[in-house]
């Protein structure tokens, strides 16, 4: 049985005129700023009920919350997910679509947590059929409510992108946001913030390569205590984020 080929995943579609590396740099920095409106600051993962708790009380403890996260928890595996929907938009293939956007809202643990992908979903996609109409036929045949990390590799996709900036693009981005929620909430200063990122590069790299090279028999997670942290998260007596 001949084998199926295999795609590039660490090139862009071919460039038009308009869609220089230069250009697809400028649309990721765009795509990962915390200006794009979809709602990602309101959101701490669970962080908020950790440190009410007393689990998460300095800048190395998040450090290494947020490196079991990124080797064993739900985000490795939506990045995954990622680029297996880049991979169908790449070869015009909208069939996958809808059964990994499924797939991604019924592995949520929580209902925050699914929740807040729903909600950066829609607040992505609307954006993204104003800004690039033509990602309009991916995006319907995710169908509703589509997954933030669903919208995120059609956009990335769409403003040819190529896969392993991608998700070195989402990997940093919701890094950044979870270590700006720690900032506020442990608290830490701004310096031990951007320090805490730094120190996390190297884990980005080493996560997005695993990614990479991650077959479908391979997905799975542990990462009980953010189900639990989530799940505790709706009964705190005061709060900040919505998750």
């Amino acid at each position: 049985m001949p084998s199926e080929p295999r795609l590039d995943l660490n090139t862009s579609p071919t460039p038009s005129p308009l869609h220089s590396s230069t250009s697809s740099l400028l649309h990721l920095m765009q795509l990962v700023s915390p200006a794009l409106p979809v709602g990602a600051y309101s959101y701490s993962e669970g962080l908020e009920t950790l440190v009410q708790s007393s689990n998460l009380v300095d800048a190395e403890s998040l450090q290494h919350w947020l490196v079991q996260e990124l080797r064993y928890g739900a985000v490795q595996l939506e990045a995954a997910v990622m680029v297996r929907v880049y991979q169908a938009a790449l070869a015009s293939d909208p069939a996958p679509l809808s059964d990994w956007n499924q797939w991604l809202s019924a592995f949520r643990e929580t209902e925050e947590l699914r929740q807040q992908s729903w909600q950066m979903g829609r607040s992505l996609s609307r954006l993204l059929l104003e800004l690039q109409p033509q990602a309009a036929e991916r995006l319907h045949a995710c169908g509703e409510p589509c997954n933030f990390a669903v919208a995120f590799a059609i956009a990335a996709h769409s403003w040819q992108i190529d896969c392993k900036t991608m998700l070195l693009g989402y990997l940093h981005s919701w890094a950044t946001n979870l270590v700006n929620a720690g900032v506020r909430l442990i608290p830490l200063g701004q310096t031990a913030g951007q320090r805490l990122l730094l120190n996390l590069c190297a884990e980005i790299e080493t996560t997005t390569t695993a990614i990479l090279e991650m077959k479908e028999e391979d997905f799975g997670i542990c990462s009980w205590g953010v189900a639990i942290a989530s799940m505790n998260h709706e009964t705190l007596y005061s709060r900040l984020f919505r998750s």
